[in-house]
């Protein structure tokens, strides 16, 4: 991608550029602003006075004049002292200096026009004029020169100090309005690198084809495309508009990494440093900003009315899921918060972030943090006893797909007899509602984790009674949760590669995090026991587009500069994950973003025969036994890539 490369100075130059530096890097006194400024003041005053006598020298008398001009430097010093005009750093005047500039120059003018009034009035006999034409005049010539003297000072510097950089960009700023004319201006003031704006692009008619800052202004069709790009020698977009749509925001971004463009994003004011944005503040558009979809609308009375003062509990609390419902459910004002995890660590991190986070500064003594695993009944139950939750939201579970294949004991000791543990003792102690985060692997699962996810369904579903109600909740992948593709691509990039990707026609679902626990809430609201909650989760996203795009946000080269190496389908990993069972359908709820999954009913008895058969084969520790009775009790489990695939044949 061609540069734009500044000429680099001629040999003479250097010493002239290097003393210019020397002293550029000092800021004028503020004492010697406001000198050369009332300097301006006083002659300036017999310029106005040269050209009010359209500059027939023979009627102007200098030293008679002279008291005059000391009197209108008096009343402007007065002026600059009130609205500290001279205060900017003149390298770096911007409008607000303009501004503070002009209501000195301004306020001086006014009182010199007031004051000649009260002379006249007066009749009081002055040694010299009080024409109303040199004020106005002299003001105009004033204002203009200030100005004019500050924007010199500060192009030159801005030229001269980085005259002989290597670094250069010539980029295109999406987005015409104020934040993209600031960061255009945060750019060209950049003393590290030389920015060139070739172009503003913008979707709104009315701005297009005018100019702004001397740029042109175009519809994004007309400057993101190879054309423009090779022409302009273009090589970084910066996205500047606040709050853009995020489905319009990922189409420029995915235009942008067609044409091997560089994508950054201005970010949202409130991050600017004291009010101000620098090249270094500009952010990297990471993978979310492409996969981000539209900001849901939840219900929020109806979860409202559902925790507001009610005990709640989450288990898993301190993992991506369990951590983010945790911040959900304190919006909505519980009782209290039971945080429980086995994972100390994390835990303790969950309880800095909320205990420091102004967003919950005032909720935080709602939540009570506890070690346990949800393995141990009988510490499950000590806490069950100590603080009676309404709600409980399961999220603590195994998740790692490979891993639980190697383990099936602890798969199953988890995600089946973790929940069954949790499950009964919310019957035993009156829970009102428990809703159960499971996952789309699930569905005609091909893993031990799968498998083990869809028998804590089954058995959650066959506990249904008229104090509890059971609701399971169904999702795909979370984007940048922990264990999720992305930052294992992220570290791998950062490391230089290569990126590992298991095959080349392997696709997942993907949602945000926030989304994701968005849909949990309102799911647990609505449900009234026994259903299974799938979420829309858009198309599927196929691995290696994501590597690839991954790779193109770094600046890189796939293949080029990072290497894509296929490593091939690990132990009980699928090609394509699914939504549905072959024998479950949906119908719709209220919320366009949640179905209700019609399924086999499940007897109660039957379901508790087989985990007990399937507890006393935990025992055995015969992992082959332990598989061959999950394959039972879901007939559609057939493994993948495992060694556990002969049980199928």
């Amino acid at each position: 991608m061609p540069i734009k490369q500044p000429q680099k100075p001629s040999f003479l130059f250097k010493p002239v550029l290097a003393l210019y530096r020397y002293y550029a890097e000092r800021f004028a006194p503020q004492w010697l602003v406001l000198a050369f400024d009332l300097l301006v003041v006083f002659v300036f005053f017999y310029v106005a006075f040269s050209i009010r006598l359209n500059f027939d020298m023979a009627d102007f008398d200098l030293l008679a004049e002279t008291p005059q001009a000391l009197f209108v430097t008096v009343v402007y010093a007065l002026s600059f002292y009130r609205f500290r005009s001279y205060s900017g750093i003149v390298r770096h005047t911007g409008l607000n200096d303009a501004f503070r500039v002009f209501q000195a120059t301004g306020m001086a003018f006014l009182l010199l026009m007031l004051a000649g009034a009260v002379f006249r009035l007066a009749n009081v006999g002055l040694p010299w004029t009080t024409s109303f034409a040199v004020y106005l005049i002299h003001f105009l010539l004033t204002y203009f020169v200030l100005i004019g003297t500050r924007i010199v000072v500060k192009t030159a510097f801005s030229k001269v100090l980085r005259a002989g950089t290597d670094k250069g960009r010539r980029v295109i700023i999406f987005g015409a309005g104020a934040s993209g004319l600031m960061a255009r201006n945060a750019l060209v003031n950049d003393p590290g690198t030389i920015y060139d704006i070739v172009a503003f692009a913008d979707d709104n008619p009315r701005k297009v084809n005018k100019m702004l800052e001397g740029i042109p202004v175009m519809f994004p069709g007309k400057v993101l495309n190879e054309a423009f790009v090779k022409r302009s020698g273009a090589d970084l977009l910066i996205i500047s508009i606040q709050n853009m749509n995020p489905e319009r925001r990922a189409e420029v971004i995915e235009q942008a990494l067609e044409q091997e463009l560089e994508v950054k994003v201005v970010p949202p004011l409130e991050h600017w440093v004291q009010g101000r944005l620098s090249p270094a503040q500009l952010q990297k558009v990471r993978i979310e900003d492409l996969m981000e979809r539209e900001q849901i609308i939840m219900d929020g009375a109806n979860v409202q009315a559902d925790i507001r003062d009610k005990v709640v509990m989450v288990t898993g609390a301190a993992g991506s899921i369990g951590a983010e419902i945790t911040k959900q459910v304190l919006a909505f004002g519980p009782a209290k918060l039971i945080l429980l995890d086995q994972a100390e660590t994390a835990l303790y991190d969950l309880q800095h972030e909320i205990n420091s986070d102004n967003t919950y500064r005032t909720l935080a003594p709602l939540a009570e943090y506890i070690v346990a695993n949800v393995k141990d009944p009988r510490r499950m139950e000590e806490v069950f006893k100590q603080h009676v939750p309404d709600i409980v939201y399961h999220a603590a579970a195994y998740k790692h797909v490979p891993l639980m294949e190697s383990f099936p004991y602890e798969a199953l000791l988890t995600n089946v007899f973790g929940t069954k543990t949790v499950a009964d003792l919310s019957v035993r102690y009156g829970t009102k509602k428990f809703v159960l985060v499971s996952t789309d692997k699930a569905v005609n699962p091909s893993s031990v984790m799968g498998a083990s996810k869809r028998i804590a369904e089954i058995y959650a579903q066959s506990m249904g009674n008229d104090t509890t109600q059971f609701i399971t909740t169904r999702f795909g992948n979370v984007l940048d949760s922990s264990g999720s593709v992305i930052p294992l691509f992220r570290k791998q990039i950062d490391r230089g590669g290569p990126v590992t990707v298991t095959h080349k026609e392997i696709t997942r679902f993907f949602m945000m995090i926030s989304e994701a626990c968005n849909l949990v809430l309102e799911a647990g609201a609505m449900g009234k026991g026994g259903e299974i909650f799938l979420f829309d989760m858009g198309e599927p996203v196929k691995i290696l587009d994501l590597a690839h795009k991954m790779i193109r946000l770094s600046g890189l080269e796939p293949n080029k500069d990072i290497i894509i190496h296929e490593t091939g389908l690990r132990p009980g990993e699928k090609l394509y994950e699914e939504v549905l069972n072959i024998e479950e359908n949906t119908i719709p709820t209220y919320h366009p973003k949640i179905l209700h999954a019609r399924v086999r009913s499940n007897d109660k008895e039957t379901v508790r025969r087989q985990l007990n058969e399937l507890y006393a084969l935990i025992q055995d520790g015969d992992d082959f036994m332990l598989v061959a009775k999950m394959k039972e009790m879901v007939p559609e489990y057939r493994s993948e890539n495992s060694v556990y695939s002969r049980l199928d044949d």
